[in-house]
């Protein structure tokens, strides 16, 4: 079972574009859905931001070990990643926006 990225629409395992929303599809394991895994993404950074769990989650583990030992930027860095995130501007470590569809 694979998602589209853009719009979370089910699209087949060998397609290359989403017959919904158009947007070009990379290939990546989904096991979450477009909604859960940006709740999972959020809540993370919200009561685990300063440990940059979040990015761990996400893949980006070079920065989340930064955070790791940086108390997340002494909290700033966290306070703008869960701005982003909440905005849809963040991304995973293939550069796929974790963006809820409500």
């Amino acid at each position: 079972m694979k998602f589209c990225p853009n719009c979370g629409a089910q699209v087949d395992e060998n397609a290359v574009v989403c017959v919904k929303c158009g947007v070009a599809l990379r290939n990546q394991p989904q096991s979450l859905n477009v909604d859960n895994r940006w709740l999972v993404t959020v809540l993370l950074c919200f009561f685990l931001g300063a440990l940059g769990i979040h990015r761990f989650y996400v893949g980006k583990t070079g920065t989340g070990i930064v955070q790791l030992l940086t108390g997340g930027g002494c909290g700033v860095w966290a306070i703008i990643d869960f701005i982003m995130i909440l905005t849809g501007n963040f991304t995973d470590a293939e550069g796929n926006p974790i963006k809820s569809n409500m």
